[in-house]
Formats: structure tokens, sequence, C-alpha cells
């Protein structure tokens, strides 16, 4: 009896130990990742995108009588998620998108698709598909939906792309975990500018349909690698994505907030910027949300690098004018509007000043590499910042480079610490 009890006991301490240890980690790919471009090229490309993409977030406001928020544009994500969907397992690289909810994949037999690397899923071969019905919970919070036999859903973007298709039910397989019954788009017409080599987008926002709240876990992170390397960057689920698991720093934490106009995005109160040891006279109004809806900061995974509000770039570019001890340059890059020439000497050392950002109850502080450049072809040493559209500020994924960043919405806390993300 004694043994039986003793191995009882093990058998609860190690189902315990599960439990606690439960979550999920699968694998993200910069989309340029594998490519022969070289760092400037890299840089080029980067700034190309946060440009278009920045004029897609913008969109969301050009209609202010409109109930419905439209998501920011679909083709110009950063990072790809590789999963598979289905029994048999058929594999879809997704452009991971926290400014959108819904999850969707071209799917066979299809009217009119983009080119993708992976064959199209077809629902026909796998023998856990279902159809959604038009009263379930997730067809109802679909922001365009009509009913035929099937939920069915339209979904567009601030680009004018989009995606039609039915609200489908399947098992999904992220790492070695599968996940029955998530509910996704059967994208059978998908129109509109797709660049990333993805099969389609895995919304990563706040509302249902998102694939963060179908999962259930109640929290994400991830750590995105150096800038310009081929190692993938970690992105984990639950249990497995608390920052102390992986770290022995000093863990962050800041309130999340819920713009009302826009609830899908991450919104953060950001209280003051420092460059060097200068606390920037920033007016507060720069960084607070509008009752209309724009304004704010919130920080979002598909645009490269941060843009501040104007009043706030304003400051900064005369920051780090008067603390660079180094001439002006130009730069082969348009939207590098502020480079700095380096000196002739490799020996003679180059002195950058530090720059923080100072969110409610935290303050990340940025390595040099996150908002500083060099563009060879010129010589020069460039802010990788710039200046937003519609007044908000965009914290980008250039800045979050080796910041291990934890989503929780149980807690409505976002919390960080430095990394070496590609040692998790």
């Amino acid at each position: 009896m004694q043994k039986i009890a003793f191995i009882l006991l093990l058998l609860s301490v190690c189902t315990s130990n599960i439990s606690l240890s439960y979550g999920i980690r699968t694998e993200l790919t910069h989309i340029d990742a594998g490519t022969k471009y070289t760092k400037l090229e890299l840089l080029q490309r980067m700034v190309q995108r946060t440009k278009t993409r920045a004029r897609f977030l913008a969109s969301r406001y050009t209609d202010p009588t409109s109930q419905v928020s439209v998501p920011s544009s679909p083709s110009n994500g950063e990072y790809l998620i590789n999963l598979s969907i289905g029994i048999p397992a058929q594999p879809l690289a997704l452009t991971l998108d926290t400014g959108s909810d819904l999850i969707w994949t071209q799917c066979q037999p299809c009217l009119q698709c983009f080119s993708q690397p992976l064959p199209l899923y077809d629902p026909s071969n796998s023998s856990t598909f279902s159809d959604i019905s038009c009263d379930s919970d997730l067809c109802q919070s679909l922001p365009h939906s009509a009913c035929h036999k099937q939920c069915m859903y339209a979904y567009s973007y601030g680009d004018g792309s989009l995606t039609v298709g039915s609200l489908g039910s399947e098992t999904f397989t992220l790492g070695s975990t599968q996940i029955q019954k998530v509910g996704f788009g059967c994208g059978f017409l998908n129109a509109g500018i797709f660049r990333s080599n993805e099969s389609g987008i895995a919304g990563f926002g706040r509302g249902p349909l998102s694939l963060i709240s179908q999962l259930g876990y109640g929290k994400f992170s991830y750590c995105f690698t150096s800038f310009g390397e081929s190692k993938s960057s970690p992105v984990l689920f639950g249990s497995a994505a608390d920052l102390n698991n992986w770290t022995s720093g000093k863990v962050q934490s800041t309130p999340l907030v819920t713009n009302p106009a826009v609830p899908t995005l991450y919104y953060l109160t950001l209280t003051g910027i420092t460059v060097g040891m200068t606390l920037l006279e920033i007016p507060k109004s720069t960084f607070s949300l509008k009752d209309n809806g724009t304004g704010g900061v919130y920080i979002d995974s598909g645009t490269g690098m941060t843009q501040l509000a104007e009043p706030a770039y304003k400051q900064v570019k005369l920051a780090f004018l008067s603390q660079m001890k180094l001439p002006i340059a130009n730069s082969s890059i348009d939207a590098f509007d502020l480079c700095f020439r380096l000196p002739s000497s490799s020996s003679d050392k180059v002195e950058v000043p530090k720059f923080t950002f100072h969110f409610e109850d935290a303050d990340l502080e940025l390595p040099t590499e996150n908002y500083m450049a060099q563009d060879p072809d010129n010589s020069a040493i460039c802010l990788v910042m710039g200046k937003s559209l519609d007044g908000s500020t965009v914290i980008g994924n250039f800045q979050q480079q080796n910041v291990h960043i934890l989503y929780d919405l149980e807690r409505s806390k976002l919390s960080f610490v430095p990394a070496r993300c590609d040692q998790l």
C-alpha cells in the first residue's frame, strides 16, 4: 500500500508540473530570411514596407462614420509563422499580424488566388475540417458576413486587399501541439498585394477571431532575432511564454490600453523619451489617445521601424543633432533623414547617445543597434525612426529586436526584458 501511495504521489506531482509548464513554442521566419540581399538592401526593403504599412494603418481613420474598423494591410508583414492545418497535416506560412484578428488561408477550390510557394490547403483532404454555422459566436464576430448554408465572410484591408470565403473549423498544429476546432477563413477569392510568400494571415489581435484568443492561453510572447540574421525567432504561448522561464534579468511591465475605435491593436501609455541624459520636452498630448480614436501609442509586429508622432520626432531629431559629435551626411535610403558622417579611421570611437522609451511603470532602453544603422555606401550612420502620417506613434519590430516581449491578455499587461533571442 505504501508503494502504491508513493507512486500516486509521484503521478500527482508530475501531472502538476505538466500543467504548470504547458504551453506551445513554434518559430517565426523573417520574410527576407535566406535571401541574398545586402544589409543596406534589407534596410531599404524594411523601410519601404514600413512606409507602405503606415499609409494603410492611417486609412483606419479615413471614414469617421464607419462602424467597422479597417484592419491594417496584410501585404507588408515582417514575420511568417509556420504551422500545419488538418489531418493529415498540410503546411501553411501565415503572416503574423498583431494589427488584425481573422486567421485565414487560401483554399481549394479557388476562384482567384495569389501565388504562394506552398500548395493550397484543400479541406476535402482533411478528416477534421467542418463548416461553421451562421449562428455561431465566431460568425457573429465577423465585420462582414452572410449566410449561405454556412458562414460566409468578406474581410477587407486598408490597401484594398481582401479575402472572401467560408468560415471553417480545423485542427491546427503549432510545433508539436495539436489544437482542435480552431475557427479560420477558408479563402476562395483573395486579391490584393501579397508579397511575403505567405499562404494567408494569422491575426494576433485582441478580438475573438484571433489565433491567440481562440487558443485560450491568455498570453503569448515573441523574441525577434537581430535584423539581417537568417535565424528563426521564437513565438511562445501559454505558460511557455512567461519571461521568467527564459531569463534572470529584470522584467518590466506596463498596462495595455484599449482603444474603443480600434480594439484589435495593443495600445500603451508612453509618458516620455530620453535621448542621452536629456528627457525631451514633448507635450503630453503628443502621445494621448484622442476621443475619436486617433493618436495614441501602440506596438506592432508588422511595422518595421518605429514611427513617432511629429512633435516627438522633431524633438528626437533635435536631440541627436545636438548630441552627436559628427557632421551631417546624406543617405541612399530616402526615409533616413538624419544621418551622420562616420570617421575616416575605423579606430575612432563613435559615441551614440542612449535612447529610452518611458512607458507607464516601465522604461525600455534600446541597444544602439535598435535605433542606429550604418549606410556603408555613404560612410554614414543613420537614425532608424520616422515620422508618422496620422499622429499616432507605432513601436516597430526593428526597435523590438533582442527584446523578449510578453502580451498578457489576462492581466492586460505588456512585459519585456532584454534577451539574446537566438539563444532562447
